[in-house]
This record gives C-alpha cells, structure tokens and sequence, in this order.
C-alpha cells in the first residue's frame, strides 16, 4: 500500500484493519486507487455499489451471506471510504464524471478476471449501475436497483456550462464552503435514510463519518459535484434490455416509494419489490429481506 494511502486512511484506521481483515485489498484502476473486497467462487459476479456519503461499509450486513452462493465483490466509489481521491487529470485519466466512475465499474471487473457482472446499486449506486448497463450491455446480466436516483437527485442534477470555468476558478472557496455545509449537516442527512432511526447505532454513524472524512475529501466531493449533469436516464430507460429487480423501502424519504414504483413500471422487463418497515436503505433497515429477493432475482440469471 503506497504512503499516499496511509495518509488517506489515517482518520480511519480501525476500519482499514477492520476491512484488510476480511480480506479487502487496493488496485490501480483508471487513475485511482481503489479499495475493494471479493469473495465467494460461484456464478455470476455481483457487483455492489452503495450510495453517496457512504461506503463499503453499507454492505456489511449483506457482504457475506450473499457470498454464500455468487462471487460477490464491494468497491468504494470515487469520492468516498478508502479508495484514493486524485485531482482530475487529463495526463493520468483521473475524472469523477458519472461517465468515468461507469468505465471505472467495467475496468475494475475486467482486472479482477470478470467479463459480465449483475449490477447491484443503492441510492446514487443505482443512478451509476443504470448508466453503467446503458453504456456497457455487453457487460452487465442484469440490474438489482435499490431506492435508485432515476428521476430526481443526483440523476438529474446539473451545473450549467458557463458556470463550470467560474466555478472551478473558485475551487479553493466552494470546497472549503461545501466541506462546512457537509460537516455540520452530515449526522442528519444520514439518519434521514433510516425509517426507524434507532437502528442507526451512533457507533456506526460515527463509522460512516470516517470513512468519508479522509484527506482531502472535501475536495473530492467537489469534484463530484462539479461534474454533475442531468443524465437523461428516464428518456433512455426503454432501451434497457437487461432484467432488472427494483426494491424500494416502504417509507424511503430520499428516492420516494413512488419512483421506485415508477421505475419498476417504465423498465421494459423489471419485477418491483416493497419492503415494509424500511426506509433508504434496505441492506441496512432489512438485510434479511434483502438477501432473500436479491438471491432469487439471481436464480432467474443466466449461469
């Protein structure tokens, strides 16, 4: 593991150990180093790709026991937990567009001897698993859409042209701005995802506020930022030609039930599944539940 790493993780030391532990590792992918776990030897390869603010570590009630029957493998996206945050550079390819973080997905699979994957995304997770199965459907069985921003959030945010050369000019200013903004309203943003906010042990909170809050990581989350763009993806959701699962929970508050709702009824070949007592985030509210329908959307693949 390089220095830059080291220093990367210091404000996060226990779940570095806790994750080289369970077998975590680093590769070089496209400019970044990036912080990912594998297991299980069956078929087909599982993707997992969790949501903004969080981490790998949104996996963790789920990690294993679907690892029981598929390979699965978890990668902090750019931007968050362990994986490095480079500038964005045209010399080493180094960019946080959703375009760059979708061939991120496909290259990482490629290095790690994978050629197709069933996608599997939470929140913004599922924004970059859709757009990552329209880029590359030679490369993707099939969608398991977790409370995905389709319709509205990231999915559909963007920073107009004629303010980018500005707003980049001013980087030291905004980043110091946004990384204000995210300190101070981090806690409650998290526990928004939760319906019964007493399952969030402030242990954990306080797990995920580390594992964001490395290095340079206000810088980062503006480059992220910065490089958002309406992505269009409800004009192009007719075109998916893979099978997909949507889950929602029954009381999500940040991606409303009724989009999941929505999704599940525009994707041309989609099954829809409600779990009640469940908000945001079903792998962490019903991992019970959510093993069960993820694994029998995979009965349903291709082996």
């Amino acid at each position: 593991m390089t220095g830059e790493i080291k220093r990367a993780a210091s404000g996060s030391d226990a779940f570095m150990e806790q994750q080289l532990s369970l077998g975590s590792h680093f590769l070089d992918v496209n400019g970044f180093k990036v912080h990912y776990r594998l297991a299980g030897n069956g078929k087909p390869l599982v993707v997992l790709l969790h949501g903004s603010f969080l981490s790998i570590r949104s996996w963790r009630s789920v990690f294993d026991r679907l690892a029981e029957s598929v390979s699965i493998m978890a990668f902090d996206r750019p931007g968050f937990g362990l994986t490095s945050r480079p500038l964005p550079s045209k010399a080493t390819g180094v960019s946080y567009t959703p375009e760059a973080q979708s061939d991120l997905v496909i290259a990482l699979m490629k290095k790690l001897g994978f050629n197709k994957a069933v996608l599997v995304g939470n929140s913004t997770g599922g924004t970059m698993a859709l757009l990552t199965a329209l880029r590359y459907p030679q490369h993707v069985d099939g969608l398991v859409l977790a409370g995905a921003m389709i319709y509205s959030g990231y999915a559909t945010s963007e920073v107009p042209a004629f303010m980018k050369p500005v707003m980049k000019a001013m980087t030291p200013i905004f980043s110091r701005l946004m990384k204000f903004l995210i300190t101070r309203l981090y806690d409650r943003n998290i526990r928004g995802f939760w319906y019964n906010k007493e399952r969030l042990g402030s242990d954990v909170l306080s797990a995920f506020r580390s594992d964001l809050m490395i290095g340079d990581w206000s810088r980062a989350f503006w480059e992220l930022f910065i490089e958002t763009h309406h992505l269009r993806l409800d004009e192009r959701l007719k075109t998916m030609s893979k099978p997909s699962l949507v889950i929602t929970g029954e009381h999500d508050l940040t991606v409303k039930t009724e989009e999941s709702i929505r999704l599940a009824r525009e994707l041309p070949d989609a099954e829809l599944v409600v779990i009640p007592d469940c908000g945001h985030l079903p792998q962490e509210e019903q991992p019970e539940a959510f093993v069960l329908e993820v694994r029998k959307f995979l009965q349903t693949m291709p082996s």
